[in-house]
């Protein structure tokens, strides 16, 4: 799928899309991988752990804004494209927290595209491809009907949604500007194994096994469009090899939930994988909460461009793909705990209003 002998930098790399991405490449043997990771309470050594010790992989700790870092391994390991994962993602933290979002989505979006400049112009240095990973929170709100498309214009409504904006503008900016090979995917709603506990689906499904709330936003009626994890890396791989120049692939599940049925299904998964104790439904421990500050009422994407012209689509249906994620989570209680024994608890966050 990839040219022979690519080495990818992947940036993000140990958080949860990019390290099923790097697990993907690696284990298939379809590029060597250098991963550069921040590894802030997200990203995570740990999920890379089965590629330790292989000569084609290799994790390096950085942060995207340092531009001579970047500089260096790409050169250093001859890089052939560059797969931009690092984000801060949760929209709850950019509310509490819109600084480090801008730092990190865009000015360290913006290092990366300069370093990524800088060295095809370099004598000697092959070709260059930048893909970035964004997402359909850069669209706004949808009403009852209808479908993001590559053509729906922007209309970010949360700092994190602003910042992934403001980074996919960058990265048209240095297409058309400097002519950098550059290919974009937004995203729909991920799940699956290796996500932090502070996304719903996981976050659900250990405070239901500690008999905790488990929090819905406002009605619950929010409508998202779920899209498993190896269906997003499979869009990914198929953008980075196969994707025209400056292009931009949205990538959906066509699995619209609202988040009170997401709840709820996950409830009743667990009554019959993992019964309480008690013998309760873990349904009775859905609790209404105080909505997000702009909270986007429905996502969803038109995936027909990427289905089209690369041949994507998803491998299994919705139902198969949120009960193999439940069975990984109750499979891997002891890495939930590992990663979330820091300083975030689960507990509620975005909660600050100034307006």
């Amino acid at each position: 799928m990839l040219p022979p002998d690519s080495t990818l930098l992947v940036t993000g790399g140990a958080g949860f899309i990019g390290s099923n991405f790097v697990l993907a490449v690696v284990e298939q043997k379809l590029a060597r991988v250098v991963t550069l990771d921040k590894l802030t309470y997200a990203g995570n050594p740990e999920n890379l752990a089965s590629l330790r010790g292989r000569d084609d992989h290799v994790l390096v700790e950085g942060d995207i804004n340092d531009r001579a870092l970047v500089s260096r391994l790409l050169r250093e390991h001859a890089v052939t494209a560059i797969v931009n994962f690092a984000a801060e993602s949760h929209v709850d933290r950019s509310i509490d927290g819109p600084g480090e979002f801008v730092r990190t989505n865009v000015n360290g979006t913006f290092e990366l595209l300069e370093a990524a400049r800088a060295r095809v112009k370099e004598a000697g240095a092959g070709p260059l491809r930048f893909a970035h990973v964004s997402t359909d929170e850069v669209y706004g709100s949808l009403g009852a009907t209808g479908l993001f498309t590559e053509d729906t214009p922007y209309a970010p409504n949360s700092p994190y949604a602003a910042s992934k904006a403001a980074a996919d503008h960058l990265v048209r900016a240095y297409h058309h500007t400097y002519g950098l090979d550059t290919v974009t995917t937004n995203c729909s709603n991920n799940y699956g194994p290796l996500q932090f506990p502070e996304k719903l689906i996981p976050l659900v499904i250990l405070n239901a096994l500690e008999q905790k709330p488990l929090p819905v936003y406002g009605d619950g009626l929010n409508v998202r469009d779920w899209l498993y994890v190896e269906d997003h890396v499979d869009a990914i791989l198929l953008a980075l090899a196969r994707g025209r120049s400056g292009e931009t692939y949205n990538v959906g599940g066509r699995n619209e939930r609202t988040n009170l049925h997401i709840v709820k299904t996950l409830c009743s998964i667990l009554d019959r994988l993992a019964p309480a104790k008690d013998g309760r439904p873990y349904g009775a421990l859905i609790t209404h909460v105080a909505d997000r500050p702009g909270h986007d009422r429905r996502y969803a994407i038109d995936a027909t461009r990427i289905e089209r012209e690369l041949g994507w689509k998803a491998r299994r249906g919705f139902e198969e793909n949120i009960e193999r994620t439940v069975a990984w989570y109750l499979e891997h209680r002891a890495w939930c705990e590992r990663i979330t024994s820091g300083v975030y608890r689960r507990e509620r966050l975005g909660l600050e209003n100034n307006s």
